[in-house]
């Protein structure tokens, strides 16, 4: 490349006529470049910074381009130019379409390389509204999934617990693991092994890996009896062993007893591999609270203690293949 200056077709987006450095990614085909100002760019990212300061090799022709000097970025096109306009712009993410978590996932690995804290820390906060770190969050995340839209035959939130986990491994997020597995264990593994799932198989340049690692095959296994003891514990001991409390019932125990025996036959008869432990006991309230022959008092305190319960086990969620806590892992990836 001379003087004469960079062909249309090369100038990548963002291109600024009065930029003062090229940056090339050098990582694929795209011949894409990308004119920006050196202050901008170090302005966030100290990486950066040094980058623009190591004098670099020459051009092919032995030349700058443009008056500018060339980095050579060893990153995707794609990526590169949605970190730096992001940069320039600010960013916004969306959970509409698995287009949007690719987009998510470009960014936030570039932020992690450069060392750009705040757009790391934004990726990781938009991701915690899915996969997410509070018992409200997960709720309201699961009654999300609910109503949403099947969006190009993808069910919301659109991208596969794989996707999410192997995303935390490669950039080194921990807050979203123990939810990503929670939801990766309501998967039976032979499918989890296929890697075929419409989610694991859409092309993108930034899709992280659709392999399970080796790694994480136990900690899967280990969230997976996990929830499976769960579903057991909460259907025969906590509503088929549950009789009425005399202090409070109003119906002389025996018919809200009765009730608490047929609501455990039916959660024993209704759960299936695939069951979500705390969902599902809040369906459970939701069915007892009509069933009229156990009385008021004892379907409200029913209901307390369900609440305990899930508050319990959501507590102790990250314990089961991470040996850490919320608290822990809000530490390491979100504090200021």
């Amino acid at each position: 490349m001379d003087n004469n200056g960079v062909p249309p077709s090369r100038r990548g987006d963002p291109w600024f006529e009065d930029g003062n450095i090229i940056l090339v990614p050098e990582s694929d085909e795209s011949q894409i470049a990308f004119k920006v100002h050196r202050g901008v760019l170090s302005r966030h990212s100290e990486v950066f910074q040094s980058m623009f300061n190591i004098p670099q090799p020459a051009s092919a022709s032995g030349e700058t381009w443009e008056g500018c000097q060339v980095v050579p970025m060893y990153d995707l096109a794609v990526e590169l130019s949605n970190l730096i306009k992001a940069l320039y712009d600010g960013v916004t993410f969306m959970t509409r379409s698995l287009a949007d978590f690719f987009y998510l996932a470009g960014i936030l690995r570039l932020s992690t390389k450069y060392f750009i804290k705040h757009l790391r820390t934004q990726a990781i906060r938009h991701l915690t509204q899915t996969w997410s770190f509070t018992l409200r969050g997960h709720d309201d995340m699961v009654e999300l999934a609910i109503k949403s839209p099947v969006i190009e035959n993808m069910t919301h939130p659109y991208v596969h617990p794989i996707h999410i986990l192997n995303l935390a491994r490669e950039v080194d997020v921990h807050i979203i693991v123990p939810s990503a597995l929670y939801f990766l264990s309501l998967y039976p593994l032979t499918d989890i092994l296929r890697a075929d799932h419409p989610k694991l198989v859409f092309k993108h340049p930034s899709r992280p890996s659709s392999q399970i690692a080796t790694a994480d095959v136990e900690a899967y296994t280990l969230m997976f009896q996990h929830r499976l003891d769960i579903i057991l514990d909460f259907v025969r001991r906590f509503v088929g062993e549950r009789t009425a409390n005399a202090k409070i019932c109003q119906n002389n125990q025996i018919p809200c007893t009765r009730g608490f025996a047929r609501l455990a036959a039916r959660l024993s008869r209704s759960w299936k591999t695939r069951t979500g432990p705390l969902h599902y006991m809040m369906q459970a309230v939701q069915e007892l609270s009509e069933d009229g022959s156990v009385c008021l008092p004892c379907r409200r305190s029913f209901r307390e203690d369900v609440i305990r319960l899930r508050e319990e086990i959501w507590d102790n969620l990250p314990a089961v293949a991470t040996s850490t806590t919320w608290d822990a892992l809000q530490a390491m990836d979100l504090s200021t």
